[in-house]
């Protein structure tokens, strides 16, 4: 009788040997799909973060392509994307720059003294460079994370729709 008391307590013990060694591997398998999915996940953010960047800019651009309103210069110590329009025979320009680790929007009249911290936050960026020559705008975007967006915008500024 004793024999198969024992033989019982064995058989219990590798039931629960062969559970446990079945949840560690179901935990491994869960851990792993887990990590795979923050990393699928971080990398479709900055994919995004990117792309809405890059639109975003080209976007503003096209909204503003008239005959000088688009121009290149500094603001707050660094680059930035100045867009001038006309409003009732009074000039504003919308600066776009980056100022404390977000790309800034700031929209105000051309002579107005303001400090960069005055604009609106957009998104997190690291750095903007814009350049103008020969009527293709060439922007530089840095989001947070990842690497620069870079953009050639064409201007049509005076060109019919059609073209």
């Amino acid at each position: 009788m004793s024999m198969k008391k024992h033989g019982y307590h064995l058989e219990g013990l590798m039931a629960l040997l062969l559970f446990g060694v079945f949840a560690v591997c179901l935990l491994m398998v869960l851990f792993t799909g887990a990590d795979s999915y923050q990393g699928m996940t971080r990398r479709d953010r900055i994919s995004d973060n990117r792309r809405v960047c890059a639109q975003y800019l080209a976007t503003r651009v096209r909204q503003a392509d008239a005959d000088g309103a688009v121009a290149a210069g500094e603001f707050g110590g660094g680059d930035a994307l100045l867009l001038t329009q006309d409003i009732d025979g009074m000039e504003y320009v919308t600066r776009i720059y980056v100022s404390g680790g977000y790309l800034m929007e700031l929209f105000s009249a051309a002579d107005s003294e303001l400090a960069p911290e005055d604009g609106e936050k957009l998104m997190e960026a690291r750095a903007l460079s814009a350049s103008l020559s020969d009527g293709l705008l060439e922007l530089s975007l840095t989001p947070k994370e990842g690497t620069a967006v870079e953009l050639t915008l064409s201007l049509r500024s005076g060109e019919g729709a059609g073209a």
